[in-house]
């Protein structure tokens, strides 16, 4: 498979992951906000969501963070009605 090698592409394919991410473990996204230890609960699955993503974008695309921003706006942003520390 070629790797990606459009930012649109790229943004993409970080939100699919973290999309994925959000669908397979909404209870421990909701307990991870709840306590604020979001990124430690979901660590393993975080990285091998990371391990994909840098295998599929070509390796001057990886440095531009899409995979964190999506994390961001659809772990975190999106959970912005949960009850937590954080907010």
């Amino acid at each position: 498979m070629p790797l990606i090698e459009t930012e649109e592409a790229a943004r993409r394919l970080a939100r699919a992951i973290a999309s994925d991410l959000s669908l397979y473990n909404e209870e421990k996204i909701v307990n991870g906000v709840t306590n604020d230890n979001l990124f430690d609960t979901l660590s393993e699955e975080i990285e091998e969501g990371r391990a994909l993503y840098k295998r599929r974008v070509s390796p001057e695309l990886y440095p531009k963070n899409y995979y964190d921003r999506a994390l961001v706006d659809i772990l975190v942003k999106a959970k912005g009605h949960i009850k937590s520390k954080l907010w």
